[in-house]
């Protein structure tokens, strides 16, 4: 049992003797002749008292020494040591959230058995749904960026400073040539573009970073020049930033903390920040807004303009618009293959109603933008098209039952490292009388209201109602059937009381 481990079990123990006690802290600490803050270091688990400390504690409890520092456990809590000893706890980011592991002691002296079982179920849940470490990380992220509306001066200041630094906010967009050049001669790197391109087991990395007196930065030549480009000012974002722990490869082969998933996310916003300057994008939106009709050529002229992918653009505004317009968006990023849809990537600022069956390997809505664009992709199947011009879409989804509505766009194309798998990306905001005034197209009578549901499997649209469900209505079927027996068994009660 690890140090740490041992302190806040110790920790635990005295609190919640003391308020079985029905003791306060100051009593306590005045009773063991220790200060009111110590005492609450050592229930925090941040400290271990020695033994004539623990002696004096002891007695004013009415506890044995052995019994107060016995790291056993009631059986009821049996779980505990499990819990706070799992490596997914160990790296769960208290700090971001101004918390801390020992602030868990609260919780567990209130209530220490059902605190106990509480977390114990939610780690079984995650076992059984093969949750792994990385997926709690990527979520602790999700949820940090989404409380700060996904919006970070710090590194927005850092690429404004990196930009006049090296003079690239003189013209737009920031020449690919002019990136490798401040990262060859300012940083040293040596660039190497053949490696991963020519060798099939590696191909499917965008780059792989290798650490040495003169760094190493394998990029994928396969990739579009922004694509490149954005590798580069990721990586620059690294060295700017003073970042060390981090991914080597992208896409990221294993999370190993907390902490990699942040910086990667810090280096990655760097390199939106200095590729999309924040005043330059705000006064395209500003414009874009302001059009009483919906214009998709606006978009692509904003992709054509920084020179950036359409991820990178809505990403960008995901960071943005929040801030700046007052109003609130989700980012969903879906990918395709073998008419198979998978929600890669999300923020969900605007508490969009997100499936809750994906856990459960249901079908989303066929109905929904992101998937649409993917289905209309796959069917046009024109070897011929211009594969750097993504196709792009709009409408008003709105749900079924609770009628919200949300405005959406955004696009979709091939992955050019596996050209058979469909990327969409879309934002969507809730319809509201703010969003009205602030995007004026929302009223915009061409585009298209749609009726959306979470998964196939919970909605009753069936036949002529909906002719791309994915799969039939079973659990909604299977809901009516419960409904209906309890009605039944309702009747029956009340024919037989009566």
């Amino acid at each position: 049992m690890s140090v740490n481990l041992v302190n806040i079990i110790f920790g635990m123990k005295v609190r919640q003797a003391r308020l079985e006690a029905k003791m306060t802290l100051s009593e306590f600490a005045a009773q063991c002749d220790l200060s009111p803050s110590y005492v609450t270091e050592i229930e925090k688990g941040r400290k271990y008292p020695k033994a004539n400390k623990i002696m004096r504690m002891a007695d004013a409890l009415n506890k044995g020494y052995d019994e107060l520092v016995s790291i056993k456990l009631a059986p009821s809590m049996s779980y505990l040591e499990t819990i706070l000893s799992s490596p997914l706890l160990r790296q769960f980011p208290f700090e971001e959230f101004d918390l801390e592991i020992g602030d868990l002691v609260n919780l567990f002296t209130r209530a220490p058995d059902k605190a106990s079982a509480l977390l114990h179920a939610v780690l079984e849940i995650g076992r059984q749904y093969d949750m792994k470490d990385e997926y709690f990380l990527r979520a602790a992220l999700r949820s940090y960026q989404e409380i700060h509306e996904n919006y970070f001066q710090e590194l927005e200041d850092a690429a404004a400073e990196f930009a006049g630094k090296y003079k690239l906010d003189a013209g737009r967009p920031i020449d690919l040539e002019t990136l490798k050049q401040i990262i060859g001669n300012e940083f040293h790197y040596e660039l190497d573009e053949a490696h991963l391109a020519n060798d099939k087991s590696l191909s499917v990395y965008r780059s792989v970073f290798v650490e040495g007196a003169k760094p190493r930065l394998l990029l994928n030549a396969t990739l579009y020049p922004m694509q490149i480009k954005f590798l580069l000012a990721r990586e620059l974002g690294y060295r700017f930033l003073g970042i060390k722990e981090r991914s080597v490869t992208s896409t990221p082969d294993r999370v190993d903390s907390f902490r990699q998933v942040f910086n990667d996310f810090r280096a990655s916003y760097f390199a939106g920040a200095l590729l999309i300057p924040r005043a330059d994008i705000l006064a395209d939106l500003q414009e874009f807004f302001q059009l009483g009709t919906w214009s998709p050529y606006r978009l692509l002229a904003m992709i054509e303009k920084y020179d950036v992918t359409p991820e990178m653009l809505l990403y960008r505004l995901s960071e943005l618009i929040p801030q700046f317009f007052g109003i609130k968006l989700h980012f969903l990023r879906f990918h395709n293959a073998n008419s198979d849809y998978q929600l890669i990537k999300q923020l969900n600022m605007n508490n969009l109603l997100l499936p809750s069956g994906s856990g459960l390997h249901e079908h989303y809505c066929r109905r929904w933008l992101s998937v649409r664009l993917l289905r209309e992709m796959a069917e046009a199947n024109d070897p011929n098209a211009n594969r750097e011009v993504p196709l792009i879409g709009v409408q008003i989804s709105e749900f079924l039952e609770s009628h919200d509505r949300f405005l959406s766009f955004g696009f979709a194309r091939p992955l050019v490292l596996s050209p058979s798998v469909g990327s969409s990306v879309v934002v969507g905001f809730r319809i509201d009388a703010d969003l009205k005034r602030i995007i004026c197209f929302t009223e915009d009578p061409s585009i298209p209201v749609v009726i959306i549901n979470e998964t196939c499997e919970r909605c009753p649209l069936v036949g002529d109602q909906c002719k791309v469900r994915g799969a039939e209505p079973l659990i909604l079927r299977q809901q009516e059937r419960k409904t209906n027996r309890k009605m039944a068994l309702n009747q029956l009660m009340a024919q037989l009381q009566g």
